[in-house]
Parts: C-alpha cells; sequence; structure tokens
C-alpha cells in the first residue's frame, strides 16, 4: 500500500474557516454529541433492565440504539476535537478507517429500521401469528443478518477507496473523510470508482427507503380495521420510526444517489445524517412511547430508591 501512495496524512477543510462559526460548531455539535451518548445509554440501560428487552419492537430499538453511538463516535469526537485546532489533520489510516467504521455501522442502521418496519408490519398486519413470527431465534437471526450486511457493503468499498492513488493534493473538502471527496483529489481514473459507489451506496439507501415507504403504505392501509385505540398506538409507534427514516434517509439519497462528485450543500445535509437524526432517535422513540417512558420512570426509579437505601445502610 505504501508503494501506491506518497501521503500519510490529509487535511480536512472543516465547515466554515470563521473562528467565531467554528466555536459555535463546537459548542453545538458537543451538545448534540453528549445528548445523543446520554439519550441512547438511557435507552439501552433502560430496556435492559426491563420486560420490554422480551419484545422484539424494544429488542432492535436496544440494537438501534448501539448503531447509533457506534455510528456517530466514528466521525463526531474527531470533527469536534478538529474545531479548536487550526490545522486539521487525519492520517491516512485513520482516514480509512472512519470510512470502513461510517459505511459499517451506518448500513447496519439503515437494515436494523428496515426490520423494524418488518416488525411493524408483522405487529399490524398479522397480529395472530406476530408472537410465532417474529420469535427469539428469528430476531437474534434478522440482527445477524444486519450485521453481516453491514459487512457485505462496506467492505468492497473498504477495498476500492485503500486501492486509490494520492500523490499530490491531500486536502479533503469535508470535515470528515467522506469519499467523493477522496475520489476528487485521487491521482488516478476514479469514473468507475464513483459509479460502483453510487451503485453500491446510493442504489441501496433508493431500494431500501422505497420498501420501507411501501411497507408502511401497507401498515396504514390495514390499520382501518383495527379499533380507534389500536389505531392510535399503532400510528404512535410508527410516525416514530416514519420520522427517524425521514432524518436519516433524505439527506443519505442526496448525498449518495447523485453523480460521483462534491457540492457545497454535502457538509450541510452530512450532518442530518451523522449527527442530527442520531441525536434525535432517543427523542423521537421515547416521547412518543408510553411504553417506554414508563419502563425508564421504573427503571430510574428503583435505582433511585436502590442507591438512598445504600446510602442508608452505610451511615447506619
Amino acid at each position: 500500500m505504501e508503494s501506491q501512495r506518497n501521503v500519510s496524512e490529509f487535511i480536512l477543510l472543516g465547515l466554515s474557516y470563521d473562528q467565531n462559526m467554528q466555536i459555535f460548531c463546537f459548542v453545538l455539535f458537543l451538545f448534540c454529541y453528549v445528548d445523543l451518548l446520554a439519550g441512547n445509554l438511557l435507552i439501552l440501560v433502560s430496556i435492559q433492565c426491563s420486560p420490554l428487552l422480551h419484545q422484539p419492537m424494544y429488542y432492535f430499538l436496544s440494537h438501534l440504539s448501539s448503531m447509533d453511538i457506534c455510528y456517530t463516535s466514528s466521525i463526531t469526537p474527531k470533527s469536534i476535537a478538529d474545531l479548536l485546532v487550526e490545522r486539521k489533520t487525519i492520517s491516512y489510516g485513520s482516514c480509512m478507517l472512519q470510512v470502513f467504521t461510517m459505511h459499517f455501522f451506518g448500513m447496519i442502521e439503515v437494515l436494523i429500521l428496515t426490520v423494524m418496519a418488518f416488525d411493524r408490519y408483522a405487529a399490524i398486519c398479522k397480529p395472530l401469528h406476530y408472537l410465532l413470527i417474529m420469535n427469539r431465534t428469528r430476531c437474534h437471526l434478522l440482527v445477524l443478518a444486519a450485521w453481516t450486511g453491514g459487512a457485505v457493503h462496506s467492505f468492497p468499498q473498504f477495498l476500492m477507496v485503500i486501492r486509490l492513488l494520492f500523490c499530490g493534493p491531500n486536502e479533503i473538502d469535508h470535515y470528515f473523510c467522506h469519499i467523493f471527496p477522496l475520489l476528487k483529489i485521487a491521482c488516478m481514473d476514479t469514473y468507475i470508482a464513483g459509479v460502483l459507489m453510487v451503485v453500491s451506496s446510493g442504489l441501496v439507501t433508493l431500494v431500501t427507503f422505497a420498501v420501507l415507504f411501501f411497507s408502511y403504505i401497507i401498515i396504514l392501509f390495514s390499520l382501518r380495521h383495527h379499533s380507534a385505540e389500536g389505531r392510535h398506538k399503532a400510528l404512535s409507534m410508527c410516525r416514530s420510526h416514519i420520522t427517524v427514516i425521514a432524518l436519516f434517509f433524505g439527506p443519505s439519497i442526496f448525498a449518495y444517489l447523485r453523480p460521483p462528485t462534491t457540492f457545497s450543500e454535502d457538509k450541510i445535509f452530512a450532518l442530518f445524517y451523522t449527527i442530527i437524526a442520531p441525536m434525535f432517535n432517543p427523542l423521537i422513540y421515547t416521547l412518543r412511547n408510553t411504553e417506554m417512558k414508563q419502563a425508564m420512570r421504573r427503571t430510574w426509579c428503583q435505582t433511585s430508591g436502590l442507591n438512598i437505601f445504600l446510602t442508608k445502610q452505610g451511615a447506619s
């Protein structure tokens, strides 16, 4: 690999050259990242310590929260730290690792969202067979399939990127190692690599979004035969899931389903699928979900009660 390149690091141009804007972004991104970690960890602990873990929907939600943390953590801490320094650099190895982890965890998240849509379809359209369809073994297999899909998607892209030749410019016009800016500075013909990137990421994202879209049309159509209370409960969770899908897939489709070139809007849209959408996931799935709020209340009230008891025992 060393013989194919003569760059050891890349320079990230970041979001803005304005110092005041960088300070503002530092505060905003740090708040978003802390909020994302706290919210997703709260969901994970609440589900793990409650009977909700045995329900397929919350089992998948716990995995989605884990992927949110892993996906965002592959990019955001470095981006936040870079806002405090004038020269933003990233080593070649770290850049390649960032490309791999972003696509690996991102695809797992996409597939888990798809699995969650299938779970809602089974619960609403096949209620009598739901427990048989979504048994524990099948839930484990679906999560395993999501991880396998993430590997199948990310490894070819990673191999494609490490084969690129970099022999001159090393400035990446982005705040992380995005593939399109990397293709732009490679000193070789990247047309085929760009087309493969659009096919593997853009079309996969579009097809997945289409599957999710039509699955929810079927779900909403079938709700006509449910009672008012059943429709309200089903729509509550469906609205949460649809909101998450719109926040994640909208910017992702713009970022990858287009000619392999760079636009000034890329950085803004990237903020949505790397920071903003994962940050809102915990809020969307908790504020609109009565069961989740009750589980969180029981878990943390019991924890607080246990801490008070242990404190009193220690004092006595």
